[in-house]
Protein backbone atom coordinates (compact mmCIF):
# COMPACT_ATOMS: atom_id res chain seq x y z
CA UNK A 1 0.00 0.00 0.00
CA UNK A 2 0.89 3.07 -0.52
CA UNK A 3 1.64 5.63 2.75
CA UNK A 4 3.48 8.73 3.92
CA UNK A 5 5.98 8.67 6.36
CA UNK A 6 9.37 10.22 8.16
CA UNK A 7 12.78 8.69 9.24
CA UNK A 8 14.02 11.82 10.97
CA UNK A 9 12.75 14.96 12.54
CA UNK A 10 13.73 17.00 10.08
CA UNK A 11 12.09 20.92 9.32
CA UNK A 12 8.93 20.59 6.82
CA UNK A 13 11.18 22.78 4.00
CA UNK A 14 13.99 19.48 3.84
CA UNK A 15 13.07 17.07 1.18
CA UNK A 16 12.72 14.38 3.39
CA UNK A 17 11.04 15.65 5.83
CA UNK A 18 7.73 13.75 4.94
CA UNK A 19 8.28 10.56 2.15
CA UNK A 20 6.20 8.45 -0.13
CA UNK A 21 6.34 4.77 1.28
CA UNK A 22 5.33 1.21 -0.57
CA UNK A 23 4.49 -0.99 2.82
CA UNK A 24 2.77 -4.17 3.54
CA UNK A 25 -0.64 -3.88 4.03
CA UNK A 26 -1.44 -4.42 7.55
CA UNK A 27 -3.97 -7.34 9.28
CA UNK A 28 -6.88 -6.75 11.23
CA UNK A 29 -6.82 -7.76 15.09
CA UNK A 30 -9.75 -9.08 16.89
CA UNK A 31 -11.29 -5.70 17.25
CA UNK A 32 -9.94 -3.78 14.35
CA UNK A 33 -11.33 -2.62 11.36
CA UNK A 34 -8.86 -2.39 8.36
CA UNK A 35 -10.16 0.69 6.89
CA UNK A 36 -9.67 1.73 2.71
CA UNK A 37 -8.83 5.73 3.38
CA UNK A 38 -10.36 7.57 1.10
CA UNK A 39 -9.65 11.25 2.83
CA UNK A 40 -7.35 12.42 5.53
CA UNK A 41 -7.51 16.00 7.45
CA UNK A 42 -4.25 17.29 9.42
CA UNK A 43 -3.88 18.43 12.74
CA UNK A 44 -1.46 20.03 15.10
CA UNK A 45 -0.94 16.74 16.83
CA UNK A 46 0.90 16.00 13.33
CA UNK A 47 3.44 18.71 13.24
CA UNK A 48 4.30 17.86 17.17
CA UNK A 49 4.94 14.37 16.14
CA UNK A 50 6.63 15.21 13.05
CA UNK A 51 8.98 17.40 14.81
CA UNK A 52 9.90 15.94 18.25
CA UNK A 53 9.26 12.11 17.94
CA UNK A 54 11.74 10.45 16.15
CA UNK A 55 10.85 7.00 14.93
CA UNK A 56 13.58 4.04 15.96
CA UNK A 57 16.28 3.45 13.47
CA UNK A 58 15.99 2.26 10.03
CA UNK A 59 11.98 2.69 10.47
CA UNK A 60 9.16 4.92 9.38
CA UNK A 61 6.61 6.34 11.56
CA UNK A 62 3.01 6.67 9.63
CA UNK A 63 1.39 10.15 10.89
CA UNK A 64 -2.35 10.84 10.65
CA UNK A 65 -5.28 10.53 12.86
CA UNK A 66 -7.96 11.74 10.91
CA UNK A 67 -9.65 9.60 8.99
CA UNK A 68 -12.91 9.30 6.42
CA UNK A 69 -12.80 5.58 4.49
CA UNK A 70 -14.56 2.42 3.59
CA UNK A 71 -14.47 -0.64 5.60
CA UNK A 72 -12.37 -3.20 4.14
CA UNK A 73 -12.06 -6.15 6.11
CA UNK A 74 -13.13 -6.61 10.31
CA UNK A 75 -11.18 -8.49 13.07
CA UNK A 76 -13.27 -11.67 14.34
CA UNK A 77 -14.96 -9.91 17.23
CA UNK A 78 -15.81 -6.87 15.52
CA UNK A 79 -19.46 -6.57 16.09
CA UNK A 80 -20.37 -2.45 15.41
CA UNK A 81 -19.31 -2.36 11.32
CA UNK A 82 -19.26 -4.80 8.62
CA UNK A 83 -17.34 -4.84 5.45
CA UNK A 84 -18.46 -1.54 3.01
CA UNK A 85 -19.40 0.38 6.00
CA UNK A 86 -18.76 4.11 5.65
CA UNK A 87 -16.95 5.35 8.57
CA UNK A 88 -14.87 8.57 9.99
CA UNK A 89 -13.03 8.72 13.31
CA UNK A 90 -9.67 9.82 15.06
CA UNK A 91 -7.19 6.85 15.54
CA UNK A 92 -5.03 6.35 18.35
CA UNK A 93 -1.68 8.03 19.30
CA UNK A 94 -0.27 4.53 20.04
CA UNK A 95 -0.36 2.88 16.37
CA UNK A 96 0.68 3.87 12.55
CA UNK A 97 -1.22 6.80 11.62
CA UNK A 98 -3.91 7.43 8.70
CA UNK A 99 -1.65 8.63 6.01
CA UNK A 100 -2.30 5.08 4.19
CA UNK A 101 -4.26 3.47 1.38
CA UNK A 102 -5.22 0.68 4.36
CA UNK A 103 -5.46 1.92 7.96
CA UNK A 104 -6.08 -0.41 11.28
CA UNK A 105 -8.55 0.79 13.56
CA UNK A 106 -10.39 -0.38 16.85
CA UNK A 107 -14.15 -0.82 16.31
CA UNK A 108 -14.81 1.02 19.94
CA UNK A 109 -13.57 4.48 18.83
CA UNK A 110 -15.16 4.61 15.03
CA UNK A 111 -18.54 6.14 13.51
CA UNK A 112 -20.66 6.14 11.01
CA UNK A 113 -19.69 8.80 8.41
CA UNK A 114 -22.23 11.27 7.71
CA UNK A 115 -24.55 10.71 5.33
CA UNK A 116 -24.46 14.64 3.97
CA UNK A 117 -20.86 14.93 3.93
CA UNK A 118 -18.43 13.98 1.23
CA UNK A 119 -15.09 11.81 2.20
CA UNK A 120 -13.29 15.05 2.48
CA UNK A 121 -15.94 17.40 4.13
CA UNK A 122 -16.27 14.30 7.07
CA UNK A 123 -12.86 13.68 7.38
CA UNK A 124 -12.31 17.22 8.72
CA UNK A 125 -14.17 16.10 11.83
CA UNK A 126 -13.75 13.43 14.35
CA UNK A 127 -10.64 14.86 16.36
CA UNK A 128 -11.61 17.97 16.80
CA UNK A 129 -15.24 17.34 17.63
CA UNK A 130 -13.78 14.31 20.13
CA UNK A 131 -11.77 16.91 21.83
CA UNK A 132 -14.86 19.76 21.93
CA UNK A 133 -17.33 17.42 22.92
CA UNK A 134 -15.05 15.71 25.26
CA UNK A 135 -13.79 19.22 26.89
CA UNK A 136 -17.31 20.86 26.85
CA UNK A 137 -19.65 18.03 28.49
CA UNK A 138 -17.12 15.66 29.97
CA UNK A 139 -14.11 18.00 31.61
CA UNK A 140 -16.40 21.25 32.19
CA UNK A 141 -19.02 19.86 33.03
CA UNK A 142 -21.65 21.78 31.17
CA UNK A 143 -24.99 20.60 30.50
CA UNK A 144 -26.96 20.31 27.26
CA UNK A 145 -30.13 21.95 26.92
CA UNK A 146 -30.74 25.39 26.61
CA UNK A 147 -31.27 26.22 30.22
CA UNK A 148 -32.02 30.20 31.09
CA UNK A 149 -28.36 31.91 32.65
CA UNK A 150 -26.25 28.83 31.24
CA UNK A 151 -23.07 31.38 32.15
CA UNK A 152 -20.56 32.69 29.86
CA UNK A 153 -17.80 30.76 28.09
CA UNK A 154 -14.87 32.24 26.57
CA UNK A 155 -13.11 29.69 23.82
CA UNK A 156 -9.17 30.83 23.30
CA UNK A 157 -8.26 30.24 19.80
CA UNK A 158 -11.78 29.80 18.18
CA UNK A 159 -11.12 29.50 14.50
CA UNK A 160 -8.83 26.15 14.93
CA UNK A 161 -9.98 23.03 14.65
CA UNK A 162 -10.91 22.48 18.19
CA UNK A 163 -12.33 25.84 18.28
CA UNK A 164 -14.27 25.69 15.12
CA UNK A 165 -16.20 22.73 16.69
CA UNK A 166 -16.41 23.76 20.11
CA UNK A 167 -18.45 26.89 18.99
CA UNK A 168 -21.02 25.04 17.31
CA UNK A 169 -21.56 22.85 20.10
CA UNK A 170 -21.91 24.96 22.72
CA UNK A 171 -23.95 27.58 20.64
CA UNK A 172 -26.39 24.75 19.28
CA UNK A 173 -26.46 22.71 21.84
CA UNK A 174 -26.16 24.78 25.14
CA UNK A 175 -27.79 28.33 26.88
CA UNK A 176 -23.96 29.38 27.31
CA UNK A 177 -23.33 32.54 25.66
CA UNK A 178 -20.20 31.99 23.47
CA UNK A 179 -17.69 34.33 23.27
CA UNK A 180 -14.48 33.23 20.81
CA UNK A 181 -10.89 35.19 20.73
CA UNK A 182 -9.15 35.62 16.86
CA UNK A 183 -7.14 38.42 15.72
CA UNK A 184 -7.65 38.99 11.78
CA UNK A 185 -11.09 39.91 10.41
CA UNK A 186 -11.34 36.45 8.20
CA UNK A 187 -10.76 34.18 11.83
CA UNK A 188 -12.94 36.72 13.39
CA UNK A 189 -15.74 36.70 10.61
CA UNK A 190 -15.28 32.45 10.72
CA UNK A 191 -15.99 32.54 14.16
CA UNK A 192 -19.54 34.64 13.85
CA UNK A 193 -20.66 32.33 10.75
CA UNK A 194 -19.92 29.19 13.58
CA UNK A 195 -22.41 30.92 15.90
CA UNK A 196 -19.96 32.64 18.41
CA UNK A 197 -22.42 35.12 20.04
CA UNK A 198 -19.00 37.77 20.36
CA UNK A 199 -15.67 37.69 19.08
CA UNK A 200 -12.71 39.65 20.98
CA UNK A 201 -9.10 39.90 20.07
CA UNK A 202 -6.57 37.89 21.58
CA UNK A 203 -3.68 39.71 20.43
CA UNK A 204 -4.67 42.40 22.59
CA UNK A 205 -5.55 42.46 26.75
CA UNK A 206 -8.40 39.86 27.30
CA UNK A 207 -9.70 41.21 30.30
CA UNK A 208 -9.79 44.96 28.61
CA UNK A 209 -11.47 43.03 25.17
CA UNK A 210 -14.17 42.05 27.67
CA UNK A 211 -15.23 44.86 29.06
CA UNK A 212 -15.33 46.06 25.78
CA UNK A 213 -18.49 43.77 24.90
CA UNK A 214 -19.87 44.08 28.68
CA UNK A 215 -18.25 41.29 30.27
CA UNK A 216 -16.14 41.98 33.19
CA UNK A 217 -15.95 37.84 33.94
CA UNK A 218 -16.58 34.52 32.73
CA UNK A 219 -17.53 31.13 34.02
CA UNK A 220 -15.82 28.78 31.69
CA UNK A 221 -12.62 29.27 29.82
CA UNK A 222 -11.69 26.45 26.94
CA UNK A 223 -7.98 27.54 26.60
CA UNK A 224 -6.95 26.15 22.95
CA UNK A 225 -3.87 27.53 22.55
CA UNK A 226 -0.94 29.82 24.12
CA UNK A 227 -2.30 29.04 27.52
CA UNK A 228 0.94 29.70 29.16
CA UNK A 229 1.28 33.55 27.74
CA UNK A 230 -2.66 34.06 28.34
CA UNK A 231 -2.45 32.36 31.86
CA UNK A 232 -2.54 35.30 34.20
CA UNK A 233 -5.13 36.81 31.73
CA UNK A 234 -7.64 33.67 33.14
CA UNK A 235 -6.82 33.60 36.50
CA UNK A 236 -8.08 37.17 36.31
CA UNK A 237 -11.33 36.80 34.16
CA UNK A 238 -12.76 33.66 35.31
CA UNK A 239 -15.27 34.00 38.01
CA UNK A 240 -14.86 32.92 41.14
CA UNK A 241 -15.45 28.95 41.14
CA UNK A 242 -15.36 29.03 37.47
CA UNK A 243 -13.73 26.06 35.36
CA UNK A 244 -11.00 26.06 33.02
CA UNK A 245 -10.25 23.61 30.23
CA UNK A 246 -6.62 23.45 28.68
CA UNK A 247 -5.62 21.31 25.58
CA UNK A 248 -2.44 22.43 24.71
CA UNK A 249 1.06 21.70 25.90
CA UNK A 250 2.26 24.56 28.10
CA UNK A 251 6.05 24.30 29.08
CA UNK A 252 4.78 24.92 33.10
CA UNK A 253 1.40 25.87 34.57
CA UNK A 254 1.22 27.14 38.44
CA UNK A 255 -2.01 27.06 39.31
CA UNK A 256 -1.57 28.28 42.06
CA UNK A 257 -3.22 32.11 41.47
CA UNK A 258 -6.93 30.11 41.11
CA UNK A 259 -6.89 29.09 44.67
CA UNK A 260 -8.30 32.09 46.05
CA UNK A 261 -11.32 31.70 43.24
CA UNK A 262 -11.20 27.83 43.69
CA UNK A 263 -10.77 27.38 40.16
CA UNK A 264 -11.16 23.52 38.66
CA UNK A 265 -8.87 22.91 35.99
CA UNK A 266 -9.78 20.57 33.59
CA UNK A 267 -7.26 18.52 31.09
CA UNK A 268 -8.46 17.29 27.48
CA UNK A 269 -6.68 14.76 25.51
CA UNK A 270 -9.03 12.71 23.07
CA UNK A 271 -6.48 10.07 23.24
CA UNK A 272 -6.82 9.30 26.58
CA UNK A 273 -9.63 6.28 25.99
CA UNK A 274 -7.48 4.87 23.01
CA UNK A 275 -4.36 4.78 24.58
CA UNK A 276 -5.36 3.37 28.04
CA UNK A 277 -8.38 1.24 26.34
CA UNK A 278 -10.24 2.69 28.96
CA UNK A 279 -13.55 0.80 30.33
CA UNK A 280 -15.53 3.75 28.35
CA UNK A 281 -13.89 3.50 25.17
CA UNK A 282 -16.74 2.65 23.09
CA UNK A 283 -18.26 6.50 24.12
CA UNK A 284 -16.16 7.49 21.48
CA UNK A 285 -18.23 5.26 18.88
CA UNK A 286 -21.35 6.69 20.28
CA UNK A 287 -19.99 10.64 20.23
CA UNK A 288 -18.96 9.98 16.78
CA UNK A 289 -22.77 8.56 15.92
CA UNK A 290 -24.13 11.70 17.44
CA UNK A 291 -22.02 14.21 15.69
CA UNK A 292 -22.92 12.29 12.53
CA UNK A 293 -26.43 12.61 12.96
CA UNK A 294 -26.18 16.54 14.00
CA UNK A 295 -24.12 16.69 10.62
CA UNK A 296 -27.36 15.39 8.69
CA UNK A 297 -30.03 17.33 10.69
CA UNK A 298 -28.07 20.61 10.14
CA UNK A 299 -27.84 21.57 13.33
CA UNK A 300 -23.78 21.45 12.75
CA UNK A 301 -21.68 21.63 9.88
CA UNK A 302 -18.15 20.28 8.79
CA UNK A 303 -15.55 22.93 9.32
CA UNK A 304 -13.17 22.13 6.39
CA UNK A 305 -11.76 25.34 4.72
CA UNK A 306 -8.87 24.10 2.61
CA UNK A 307 -8.60 20.65 0.52
CA UNK A 308 -5.37 20.09 -0.87
CA UNK A 309 -5.62 17.39 -3.44
CA UNK A 310 -4.06 14.11 -3.07
CA UNK A 311 -2.29 12.10 0.26
CA UNK A 312 1.33 12.19 -0.97
CA UNK A 313 4.67 13.58 0.87
CA UNK A 314 4.67 17.05 -1.19
CA UNK A 315 1.17 17.54 -0.22
CA UNK A 316 1.24 16.78 3.24
CA UNK A 317 4.68 19.12 3.65
CA UNK A 318 1.89 22.02 2.71
CA UNK A 319 -0.78 21.54 5.22
CA UNK A 320 2.38 20.94 7.87
CA UNK A 321 4.13 24.57 6.58
CA UNK A 322 0.69 26.28 6.85
CA UNK A 323 -0.06 24.73 10.20
CA UNK A 324 3.03 25.79 11.42
CA UNK A 325 2.21 29.22 10.21
CA UNK A 326 -0.25 29.44 12.90
CA UNK A 327 -2.59 31.28 10.61
CA UNK A 328 -4.88 28.80 9.50
CA UNK A 329 -8.86 28.05 10.22
CA UNK A 330 -10.79 25.28 10.16
CA UNK A 331 -9.56 22.35 8.90
CA UNK A 332 -7.29 20.99 6.21
CA UNK A 333 -7.90 17.83 3.94
CA UNK A 334 -6.22 15.48 1.88
CA UNK A 335 -8.09 13.44 0.15
CA UNK A 336 -7.27 10.43 -2.74
CA UNK A 337 -4.06 8.26 -3.39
Amino acid sequence: MKAVGYRKNLPVTSDEALLDLDLATPTPGPRDLLVRVKAVSVNPVDVKLRAQTAPPPGTAKILGFDAAGIVETIGAEVTLFRPGDVVFYAGSIARPGTNAEFHLVDERIVGHKPKMLSFAEAAALPLTSVTAWELLFDRLGIRPGKQPDAGRLLIIGGAGGVGSMLIQLARRLTGLTVIATASRPETAAWCVALGAHQVIDHQKSLAEELKRIGHAQVDFVASLTNTERHFPAIADILKPQGRLGVIDDPATLDITPLKRKSISVHWELMFTRSLFETEDMIGQHRLLDEVSGLIDAGVIRTTLSDNLGRIDAANLKKAHALIESGKTRGKIVLEGF
